[in-house]
């Protein structure tokens, strides 16, 4: 896209969110070659961007627009030192911040042991396997009732195909206990009782949501699907589920092309929290949505998990997001488990090479102290 945008050798290049789609190193990558391409050509950049990160590391002065209207301009450092105005002031303050859940930590709810997802290279007439991609190789882990494991690592790490295994989502081999349930021995007939437990939340809001339901039909499709309660009741329930994730019960009756991509993101974890699950699945949640949104979202998962005691599988990229909600913390690299433990720990002292260019992509290594 880069090299496309260059063919005619530009004065100005508009760069329209470049790096909202991708991971971190991936990010800091592409950010060193715009940097480099604006010195050798000489050229102005435009860059538009909700990621105040990315900002501050390659803007001279920063346009701060609001409902349309330019609200303040600045230059880069006086900005982001001393901003003026209120939505200024918001967005600065929009970083997802503070600790995870107080809450103390359960009997083990969900156990891994030596789990792999390999799929078969197959070369030649006869299709033989000749290799295979080694996509989760060997992981394993303990995750207490009420608490949360970040599993973070870049795009082709494992990362959700771990957590697709996990859920009995695809074929894999090795140990998951759930509530004590080694879900590898079950058939599909008896883990069915099971996946009420375990919910997932999907990384699109837009794209995870069917355009051909309502709110309502798509929050209360589980409770069909389980046969949990009257209609009268699954009414109830999903009128109580839209209110703890902050919707107005009576937008139920409309379509999701009608509410923003937070407010969609909503509707998705409603749908999971009306099962009242025991685990749910978070998958890159807040990847698609502006700072301000990721906050709200973040404070909303952070609230009920310490009121209904949930337990989180948190995978990302957004290191900050994690840092924000993760008890424990795991760093996946092709496939394998490099580093792993309390996640305060990890983000104050990273031992793995590979955890440190992580957080120093994300701009948040610790600071050296003489």
């Amino acid at each position: 896209m880069i090299a496309m945008a260059l063919a005619n050798e530009p004065e100005l290049l508009i760069a329209d969110e470049p790096t909202t789609a991708l991971d971190v190193t991936v990010q800091l990558k592409i950010l060193e070659l715009l940097k480099q391409l604006q010195a050798r050509l000489g050229m102005a950049l435009l860059l538009i961007s909700h990621d105040l990160n990315v900002v501050r590391q390659i803007a001279n002065r920063v346009c701060v627009m609001q409902r349309g209207c330019i609200v303040e301009q600045a230059s880069c450092e006086e900005l982001f030192r001393s901003p003026q105005h209120p939505y200024t002031k918001v967005l600065l303050s929009a970083e997802p911040s503070g600790g995870p859940s107080t809450n103390p930590a359960g009997a083990p709810l969900l156990e891994v042991e030596d789990l792999k997802v390999w799929f078969p290279i197959k070369k030649g007439l006869l299709k033989r396997t000749v290799d295979h991609v080694k996509a989760v190789d060997g992981i394993r882990f303990s995750l207490p009732q009420g608490q949360t494991l970040g599993i973070v690592g870049e795009s082709g790490s494992g990362k959700s195909t771990l957590g697709l295994a996990i859920l009995r989502l695809i074929g894999s081999q090795g140990t998951i206990r759930f509530k004590g349930n080694a879900l590898e021995s079950l058939s599909q007939q008896q883990i069915r009782p099971l996946r009420r437990q375990m919910q997932v939340v999907f990384q699109d809001p837009f794209g995870s949501l069917s355009p051909r339901m309502s709110v309502g039909e798509i929050v209360g499709e589980g409770l069909r699907i389980h046969g949990m309660g009257t209609p009268e009741e699954q009414q109830t329930a999903i009128i109580e589920a839209l209110r703890e994730v902050g919707l107005d019960p009576d937008t139920r009756h409309r379509y999701p092309h009608e509410f923003s991509g937070g407010q969609r993101q909503r509707i998705a974890i409603a749908r999971a929290l009306v099962l009242k699950p025991a685990l749910i699945l978070l998958d890159e949640p807040t990847s698609a949505l502006d700072r301000t949104v990721q906050r709200q979202v973040v404070e909303l998962l952070r609230s009920l998990q310490t009121k209904y005691n949930l337990t989180y599988l948190f995978i990302s990229h957004d290191l900050a997001v994690v840092k924000a909600l993760s008890h424990q913390l795991m760093v996946v690299k092709q496939g394998q488990v490099v580093e792993q433990g309390a996640a305060r720990e990890i983000f104050a002292a990273p031992q793995h090479p590979y955890t440190q260019q992580l957080l120093e992509a994300a701009f948040l290594a610790p600071v050296a102290v003489d």
